[in-house]
């Protein structure tokens, strides 16, 4: 056993991998070995891997050849991969990087220190089970700033949408057990964490095979009674699992932020049928209204693809305008991405859209929504907000932080003026101006 070896790891994708790679940093860490934040440093780099979609396994093969490059240099010695791609792609994975020590499935992520030890030893490793053997369970080593964790509460997913991967890499639906997850927020908040972002793949579904109940509003009573605990986030919200329950917890419980991931994906009755998903145009407006009528000032978030097989122009400018009337203050859309293995990519029922105009398509959503966002920002400008401060931009002497408005790292940031500001601050912001859609404010 070599404990002076010095451990990277470099973590893609999305927050549940994000817990992985933290689950794993911990065994890594009690182990003894040193970590490293720079992976050119690493005797051993750890690549945790996302393979979603087609850009997310670019990503991360570009991180492993970038691995491979430096171990060639002999910066790095070893090289392991985890996460979703291995698990998605074993043997073609071992096939086209044999410069790769190790690959470890989703399943096995419990095996990481004894990974190390062995290709350390100059052994390889390929270890893989079924990705229900997932242990969520565990001590995390954090990744993120001081003041905020993400709170995983399921893994896997049983919607079986027809564009998605989810299920044939992360396995079936299940849920935590209820006082596991209030065990480990105890534990966050005694950290110093403030603010718990709640997911999994569909965190709306919580509980349904445990307890044969959605409990996700349970759940959010009982991690509001922690002490320490200021924000509660939720991400990854099924739309037609928004319970009236679930609208009442956010409405009363005042640590539940006023703000929602609600990913619609499209509002054509035909398209979303042809997505495996239910709902219609009317449903999905009559949820956006009620959770507004509901919740003062809530903020939805939303996600939607463009040329998705079979769309038509039609059917895409009936998607620009819902999405123009909806108004949703977050959104993002992603060209529709062709993947091996799902029902979208291999049924003979689903027409290819050409890739150049879905990525078109999906160009002209997000171009609209930058207009909307500018609009909206604007009507900001005045307010004020408690921001939770996360770092100082030397350049342009600003402090930069968000508001419950923002998730981390995927809505943005407000940038404001002030003195002698530390990051995991709660202070109140003034919005003065908005610059290039930033929010622009001081402190008050």
């Amino acid at each position: 056993m070599n404990n002076t070896a010095k451990i990277g790891i470099v973590s893609l994708g999305c927050p549940k991998n994000q817990c992985d790679a933290e689950l794993m940093l911990d065994k890594i860490a009690k182990a003894g070995f040193g970590l490293v934040s720079e992976p050119g440093l690493a005797d051993v780099v750890i690549i945790n891997t996302c393979g979603f979609i087609q850009s997310a396994k670019e990503e991360a093969i570009a991180e492993i050849l970038e691995a491979v490059a430096r171990k060639n240099d002999r910066f790095n010695k070893k090289i392991i991969v985890t996460g979703c791609l291995p698990q998605r792609y074993k043997e073609q994975m071992q096939e086209e990087f044999p410069e790769v020590d190790a690959f470890i499935g989703i399943g096995k992520n419990d095996d990481i220190v004894e990974a190390v030890n062995s290709v350390l030893l100059d052994k390889k490793v390929n270890a893989f089970t079924e990705p229900e053997e997932l242990n969520m369970e565990g001590q995390r080593l954090l990744s993120t700033l001081p003041h905020y964790a993400y709170l995983r509460i399921a893994d896997g997913c049983d919607n079986c949408c027809s564009y998605c991967a989810i299920p044939l890499i992360r396995g079936k639906f299940r849920s935590r057990k209820f006082e596991n997850i209030i065990a480990e927020a105890r534990e966050l908040a005694q950290e110093g964490v403030k603010e718990l972002i709640i997911v999994s793949q569909d965190t709306t579904n919580y509980g349904i095979d445990l307890y044969n109940e959605q409990r996700l509003p349970a759940l959010l009573d009982s991690l509001c009674e922690i002490e320490g605990i200021k924000w509660i986030r939720l991400l990854y919200c099924y739309p037609d699992k928004i319970t009236d329950e679930l609208i009442k917890t956010i409405k009363e419980q005042e640590k539940v932020i006023k703000y929602i991931e609600m990913p619609i994906q499209h509002c054509n009755e035909q398209i979303l049928r042809a997505m495996n998903r239910s709902g219609n145009e009317q449903t999905i407006w009559d949820k956006v209204a009620k959770l507004r009528n509901e919740v003062r000032g809530i903020i939805i978030r939303t996600t939607v693809i463009a040329g998705f097989p079979g769309e038509s122009e039609e059917q895409f400018t009936e998607l620009a305008e819902f999405l123009n009337n909806a108004r949703f203050e977050r959104l993002g859309c992603f060209p529709y991405s062709e993947e091996e293995g799902t029902a979208a990519a291999d049924s003979d029922d689903f027409e290819q859209i050409d890739e150049r105009e879905r990525f078109h398509r999906a160009e002209i959503i997000n171009e609209q929504q930058e207009m909307r966002m500018g609009e909206f920002h604007a009507e900001l400008v005045g307010r004020e907000f408690e921001v939770v401060v996360e770092g100082f931009d030397k350049y342009f002497e600003v402090y930069f932080g968000r508001s419950y408005m923002y998730a981390p790292e995927i809505d943005g940031l407000i940038y404001f003026t002030g003195k002698d500001l530390k990051i995991s601050d709660f202070i109140n912001v003034k919005i003065t101006d908005v610059i290039d859609n930033n929010l622009i404010g001081e402190v008050v």
